[in-house]
């Protein structure tokens, strides 16, 4: 397990490392000069000198690189030039938005998807499986944002139970933040819930015509039996898959919902970096975003090792 666990670990620091040089590499270098993007065409070259000796844009190449990595690996992600704050008080800020919505729209995906792909894969061939495969389909093939545009149509506008957009924050209480989370996590979780459900029915469908699941049933165990003891946890592998990838998307990709929503959270963070050329912004939250993937990943992995024994001696 140990060996397992340290391979996993240097795999997510070459990660890490190739995906910083990336960042920075697009953010400060492909641009040209940072300094004259960020104020634009208009801009003095005085004005452009100042900006660039603020953000110590005149060293090297390699300097900058290690300075901005050296800043990150003691929590230092520089200062917004458009909000003019440390830009990890703006991630703290808007962390405290996304991170519950993802955990809110995953745990709803979670508890959508499993009953319906049981469900789904004990009765495979019957009208209730088509008829779960097809909104699964549906699910999967409608945008979430045009979804959420929907729900706020049907459960804001005309049923007025939800606000239409908004954060009250986490000091005006837990129950009102989690109402102004809840389209926006539904708008989340069911696209997600459609993919999950078909994964874990095809892992169930596959774990069933296994030898052992066909010695149950001889033994005397019920399909139903036998599909909750023995092939669901076997089925855990590719699921455990898809809910850490749907996580990384949740936290990492949710910046479409958040600007439906009007919430303050990380992508929606992201998308006013871009549109106000804050590229200190962008660089810090987008890496912080890709250590959380790959972190999520890194956990997945060990959960992979806990489902299935047999990984823990493969390295």
């Amino acid at each position: 397990m140990l060996r397992f666990a340290l391979s996993r670990i240097l795999s997510l620091t070459l990660s890490l490392i190739a995906a910083s040089l990336v960042i920075f590499a697009v953010i400060e270098v492909i641009p040209g000069d940072p300094a004259a993007f960020m104020l634009g065409l208009n801009a003095q070259p005085e004005t452009v000198e100042a900006l660039r000796e603020e953000l110590g844009l005149n060293g090297t190449l390699p300097a900058r690189y290690l300075s901005w990595v050296g800043g990150l690996l003691v929590g230092d992600f520089g200062h917004s030039y458009t909000y003019r704050v440390p830009v990890v008080d703006l991630v703290m800020q808007r962390l405290w938005v996304s991170l519950p919505l993802a955990a809110y729209a995953l745990a709803l995906s979670t508890l959508i998807a499993f009953p319906v792909g049981l469900i789904a894969a004990a009765r495979r061939g019957q009208p209730t499986d088509y008829g779960i495969m097809g909104a699964t389909q549906l699910g999967i093939a409608v945008p979430n944002f045009w979804f959420a545009m929907l729900l706020v149509l049907v459960f804001a506008i005309n049923l007025r139970w939800f606000s239409a957009g908004g954060f009250p924050g986490w000091d005006n209480g837990i129950g009102p933040a989690i109402k102004a989370l809840t389209l926006p996590a539904v708008a989340l979780a069911l696209p997600q819930a459609s993919i999950l459900a078909r994964v874990l029915r095809s892992a169930l469908i596959d774990t069933l015509g296994q030898d052992y699941i066909r010695t149950a049933r001889a033994k005397g165990l019920s399909r139903r039996q036998a599909l909750t003891r023995h092939a669901l946890r076997n089925a855990m592998i590719p699921v455990l898959t898809i809910i850490g990838l749907q996580f990384s998307f949740l936290l990492a990709g949710a910046i479409i919902i958040e600007n439906v929503f009007f919430l303050p959270g990380l992508g929606r963070l992201i998308f006013q970096g871009i549109t106000q050329r804050d590229l200190i912004v962008v660089e810090s939250v987008v890496m912080l975003l890709v250590f959380a993937v790959i972190m999520v990943t890194f956990l997945v992995d060990m959960a992979y090792a806990l489902v299935d024994p047999r990984l823990r001696h493969k390295r």
